[in-house]
């Protein structure tokens, strides 16, 4: 999650003694936090701690945003600052807001005035021309079910100790650098011999770190992508230099271990999707969602339809009742229903709840932000969440020396992936729309339907009941008569059917005509274009 810091006692001390505490611990940071100055975006809750720590920064610019897409039920809003601070004020920020708020102190950061502006001004979860909506239907249990008894905690355990190892995962660091390596050897070493599979690093072009991405190559609808994450990348508050301790075993070892265990399942199971799949680890996610920002900003300049994202920040400690907290701002609540609905199905007995993290907790945000539909499951309860995170505490021991609370979220992440992941194009399937009409006629009178907009593929078909004796003429692209028609039934009642087939859109007309006095019903049934 954005940067944190824990002290039990701290909590109880005054504000005024916080902020002494504050300004000491941050005072020797140099070699993290550098005095050059950055554009970041805060929530107004955020803000109002921002101006207790550092009381001369004033917002450059202010607005009021949703939190949510218009006509989302958990549409909401917030005012979003966007202001210019030193990297060192950011560290304090993000610890004060933990301290203060008891939440993750979250903010997005801008590469120019110009561009923090641009990001102010864009409504949230503005919809992308091309993306269109899965159906989320669960059907793919054949496929899911068998998958989920095979993933082990132990793997979880063995991920989180390999990534905690290195002595920090910051964005600037050596260390942080070979943990992404370390990552892409990882998964390419795990995806050996699936020529469907590959592994590849996002370059940023303004830190050394790299995003890791896996992608599995859909078969038959591979244009539409499914995207589950977790950021590689973890920090000290007090100031991240080469040889700063920060294990980051939950922040977010945990996501990325959660993540790879749903990949071992799948490749276990010779899993092959119809939608292209891509499981990324981000880069510094702890600075501002930078590494996410990117990519998302990317794959919606390339026009890529992402269908859904699934973010995992945090799967490991569990510090709250329930098992898994969906968090509705800032995500998709259509997405999330879905993901609800996928934890009933196939992990009945976890208990969930809900919550709200706030602006730019997790790069979900950054997903978000660019219109695409995003979900974040997580342990715990916002204000009950870890608290050794972003210290030197933060280790596979401080989460009891157990994984099988990441094991949750594995098996999650490995149903969302493959119930999408299983999936034709991405829009609900067109149904066929019936209309019917009641009428009488007299001897010789003839009427007149149409036309019809009839889908290629589909077919057309015409149901008449009454009394007396109607006929029923049927034609595509014209009016019907009772001599130029392609479908026809003319016997001595009113009982009569008519059935077209359409290889591609057209028009089709329907005539009835009266051969005595008649009542009628007439039924289409039809494929809409």
């Amino acid at each position: 999650m954005e940067i944190q810091m824990h002290a039990a006692a701290a909590s109880r001390m005054a504000p005024k003694v916080i902020a002494l505490l504050l300004a000491g611990l941050f005072a020797g940071a140099t070699s993290a936090a550098e005095s050059k100055k950055i554009w970041i975006t805060v929530g107004d809750a955020a803000y109002t701690q921002l101006q207790k720590v550092a009381p001369q920064t004033i917002a450059r610019e202010s607005r009021l945003s949703q939190t949510n897409a218009a006509g989302d039920k958990n549409a909401g809003s917030e005012k979003v600052h966007l202001v210019e601070v030193d990297e060192e004020q950011m560290l304090q920020l993000s610890a004060a807001i933990h301290h203060e708020l008891k939440r993750c102190g979250g903010f997005m950061f801008h590469a120019s005035e110009n561009e923090g502006q641009k990001a102010l001004k864009q409504p949230i979860a503005a919809s992308l021309a091309a993306l269109s909506r899965p159906a989320y239907v669960i059907d793919n249990q054949t496929l899911v079910t068998p998958m989920l008894p095979q993933m082990q905690d132990s793997n979880i355990a063995q991920t989180i100790n390999d990534l905690s190892a290195f002595t920090n995962r910051y964005y600037t660091t050596s260390s942080g650098v070979n943990a992404s390596n370390w990552l892409k050897n990882k998964w390419a070493g795990m995806a050996a011999g699936r020529s469907d599979i590959s592994v590849s690093q996002f370059t940023h072009p303004n830190w050394a770190q790299k995003s890791v991405i896996l992608t599995i190559n859909g078969t038959d609808n591979a244009a539409e992508v499914v995207v589950l994450g977790a950021h590689l990348d973890s920090i000290n508050s007090a100031g991240t230099g080469e040889a700063t301790r920060a294990p980051g075993a939950d922040d977010d070892a945990s996501g990325v271990a959660s993540m790879t265990e749903a990949l071992r399942a799948m490749i276990a199971s010779n899993y092959k999707p119809r939608r292209t799949i891509k499981m990324i680890g981000y880069a510094a996610e702890e600075v501002g969602l930078r590494g996410s920002q990117e990519i998302a900003r990317n794959f919606k300049a390339n026009n890529v339809n992402v269908v859904g994202v699934m973010q995992l920040d945090m799967t490991n400690y569990k510090g709250s009742p329930s098992d898994i907290y969906i968090y509705t701002d800032y995500t998709d609540s259509q997405q999330n229903t879905f993901v609800v609905n996928l934890l009933n199905t196939y992990l009945p007995t976890l208990s969930i709840g809900y919550d709200k993290c706030g602006y730019g907790c997790s790069d979900h945000a950054s997903w978000t932000a660019q219109g695409y539909y995003a979900s974040m499951p997580f342990e715990a309860a916002m204000s009950q969440d870890n608290p050794y995170i972003h210290t030197v505490n933060d280790t596979y021991a401080s989460s009891g020396n157990q994984a099988l609370h990441a094991l949750k979220f594995a098996r999650l992440a490995t149903a969302y992936a493959v119930e999408l992941g299983s999936d034709g194009p991405g829009v609900i399937p067109p149904t066929d729309r019936v209309e019917t009409f009641n009428g009488s006629l007299s001897s010789g009178q003839k009427k007149t339907f149409g036309p019809y907009k009839v889908a290629a593929g589909g077919s057309f078909k015409a149901v008449l009941s009454g009394t007396g004796d109607t006929d029923l003429y049927v034609r595509k692209a014209a009016v019907p008569t009772t001599t130029t028609f392609d479908c026809k039934s003319d016997g001595p009642s009113s009982t009569e059917n008519c059935t077209l087939n359409l290889t591609a859109n057209g028009d089709v007309y329907v005539m009835l005509n009266g051969y005595t006095a008649s009542t009628y019903t007439l039924t289409l049934t039809y494929l809409p274009q």
